[in-house]
């Protein structure tokens, strides 16, 4: 039963994101598909998941614990504390603190993590904003 109620959750936000998307303005300068077509994918894949939830639940379903529950709760704070900070801290500074984070969840001990957020950070921004042109989000250090 706990699947299906999942299911009907997923398939309501599913949905909401669904109209979302149509909701979003398109420019006259933009791509062929258009900055529509990657949260509607999105869209199609959750609720058809969410409809197989529905149709074929799992027999004898295992949920996490509290503590697990915790720990996803926890990261999702993170990844949303990470988009919140991004233009304000700036690529490398948020995404080293969001990748340490991860990795140190992962199981990485805090000095692999901190040197896994680092090289990560660093090298995201320079392939990206040096190599491939794209403007990443800049922080109070200009980087």
């Amino acid at each position: 039963m706990s699947d299906r109620i999942f299911a009907v959750i997923v398939l309501a936000v599913a949905l909401a994101m669904g109209w979302a998307t149509t909701q979003i303005q398109e420019s006259f300068i933009q791509d062929a598909l258009g900055p529509k077509a990657f949260p509607m994918l999105i869209a199609v894949l959750m609720a058809v998941s969410a409809v197989v939830m529905f149709f074929k639940p799992d027999a004898d379903p295992h949920w996490p614990g509290l503590y697990k529950t915790l720990e996803l709760a926890a990261t999702a704070g993170v990844l949303m504390a990470y988009a919140q900070l991004l233009p304000i801290a700036g690529f490398v500074l948020a995404t080293t603190c969001a990748t340490a984070f991860l990795c140190w969840r992962l199981g990485a001990n805090a000095r692999q993590s901190a040197q896994a957020g680092v090289l990560t950070a660093v090298g995201i921004f320079v392939l990206f904003q040096y190599v491939l042109g794209v403007n990443m989000a800049k922080g109070p250090w200009g980087f």
